[in-house]
């Protein structure tokens, strides 16, 4: 039916298979495609043309489908009920079968058309194969060689494929030259037209921790596990390691005999500094430990902002925070938590001027005197809605406090509050805020106003921020870390929550 041997027709689909490496299968399917389409050449392409292979014998088979009907209309793919009886004796009116096509002989233009459809198949299905099989090494460690730069990214080939190092996730500094042989990490795979798009990195946190476990057989093995690990590639790095094996200290395994384990890790990142500590699930002690080698003598956890203030010597002060703050941010991305680092003598001053801001606030808020509001300050209250949504038995340990007192001070900060309630309203109006906006429950009316100070007077506005931008952050001002405020400073929002709010906002705007 073919110029080819039937025999080599399978000769050939096995040998293709082997060298792609992919199924059998899916050579024969392309095989009967390309058939397919060169019997449409010959045949008509009004035709529902069915090609087969016997994959035991290599024999041929060509035929269209046909619907059985009392009248025909298109000879191209409708048959009377006699001439179905022809080809099947229990034919009826309404069923589909198969009349056989004579034998086809493949001309040039049909042989290359059918070279053409098999060769795309067997492109896709090596493409496949390919996704595949690098989509289950994410998160793992592959040797390449640099084979090109474009546009400063790095092209590795990986034998099987080609992986890409963009220009940020590459080792500052490192230069590779064609040739070299590298290691990477896997972080995605994606499936694209023109191939799997595989992204390689070697500025990953978790390529640090997978050149850890290739050094040192405890990892691999489960006995010490890494924690965390934070970098700042091609300089410095910080990872925790623990385990539950008391016998063996998990600092000491991965460093190894005279550094050796870690020397290795290091020489691969190009010289980067790494500091292995002992994970803590306590968060004070894990801080304590991530500012090494600065020697800190107070820690204040701050769970519901996120933050964490430690206290040093002056003389450890440049040590803490590293140079252009480099040991802070590798401890807080250590941690998840904001870290700030002050001496004693400003920490001292901090908690003075925190302890006259509230002491002021109470004051003019409730119009007590400075004693009284000095008092329910070092009780813990630190705003007028708590001392209005206090339960007032909760008052009673506080030395002096009789029903009394307590009753006017719950008075006066309700009343304050609702004032408070109804200037913010006048002030939103005033600012023309956006009536939606105002309605979005999750903010008060204070909120709304510190917003609206900033120029944030729709719900578009507020979606369109960050959670930074909220709550302020970090960044690095030479050899100090230095804060930024946000918008709603005051208001003892956390990460959490300020992340919460903007979603909600988002979640409303996109419909």
């Amino acid at each position: 039916m073919v110029s080819a041997n039937k025999i080599e027709i399978l000769r050939i689909a096995e040998a293709v298979a082997q060298e792609k490496m992919i199924d059998k299968e899916i050579v024969i399917s392309a095989l009967e495609e390309a058939m397919v389409k060169a019997a449409k050449n010959s045949y008509g392409e009004e035709n529902d043309v069915f090609a087969e292979i016997d994959t035991e014998t290599g024999q041929i088979s060509l035929s269209r489908k046909m619907l059985v009907v009392e009248d025909v209309q298109n000879k191209f793919s409708e048959i009377s009920l006699k001439d179905a009886q022809a080809i099947n004796s229990v034919a009826e009116i309404g069923d589909e079968l198969l009349d056989p096509l004579p034998p086809l002989d493949f001309g040039r233009v049909a042989a290359q058309a059918a070279k053409q459809v098999i060769t795309s198949k067997v492109r896709e299905a090596e493409r496949a194969r390919q996704y595949d099989e690098f989509k289950d090494k994410i998160g793992q460690i592959v040797n390449g060689i640099v084979k090109r730069t474009e546009f400063g990214n790095i092209i590795l080939d990986l034998g099987k494929a080609e992986g890409i190092i963009k220009r940020d996730q590459g080792i500052p500094r490192e230069s590779l030259r064609n040739g070299d042989r590298v290691k990477a990490y896997i972080y995605e795979v994606k499936s694209e037209t023109k191939g799997p798009q595989i992204f390689l990195s070697r500025a990953h946190p978790q390529f640090m921790a997978m050149l850890f476990t290739q050094e040192v057989p405890e990892i691999y093995d489960g006995i010490i596990q890494i924690k965390k690990v934070a970098r700042d590639p091609g300089s410095r790095a910080k990872i925790a390691v623990s385990t539950s094996d008391g016998s063996i200290d998990p600092v000491g395994a991965c460093v190894g005999m005279r550094g050796s384990r870690v020397q290795a890790v290091v020489n691969e990142l190009q010289g980067e500094k790494i500091d292995i500590i002992n994970w803590s699930e306590s968060l004070p002690n894990l801080a304590i430990s991530s500012l090494a080698p600065a020697e800190v003598l107070k820690v204040v956890l701050d769970e519901e902002q996120n933050k964490i203030e430690v206290v040093v010597d002056e003389s450890h002060l440049s040590l803490a925070i590293g140079r252009r703050g480099q040991n802070v941010k590798l401890a807080s991305d250590l941690t998840g938590f904001d870290i700030d680092i002050l001496t004693e003598a400003e920490e001292s001053t901090k908690r003075q001027a925190d302890f006259l801001e509230k002491t002021n606030m109470i004051v003019e808020a409730i119009d007590v005197d400075e004693t009284l509001a000095q008092l329910l300050v070092s009780e813990g209250f630190s705003s007028i809605e708590e001392i209005a949504g206090t339960d007032k038995s909760e008052f009673s340990n506080i030395e002096g406090f009789d029903e009394e007192i307590v009753d006017e001070l719950v008075n006066r900060s309700s009343a304050y509050l609702e004032k408070t309630e109804e200037d913010n309203k006048k002030i939103l109006n005033d600012l023309k805020v956006e009536s939606k906006f105002i309605e979005f429950w999750q903010l008060s009316t204070s909120m709304l106003v510190a917003l609206a100070k900033n120029e944030i007077k729709t719900l578009d506005d507020f979606a369109g921020l960050t959670t930074d931008d909220l709550i302020g952050y970090f960044e690095d001002k030479h050899d100090k870390n230095s804060r930024v405020s946000g918008m709603l400073d005051g208001f003892n929002l956390t990460r959490d929550e300020a992340d919460q709010l903007i979603l909600e906002a988002r979640k409303i705007w996109l419909n």
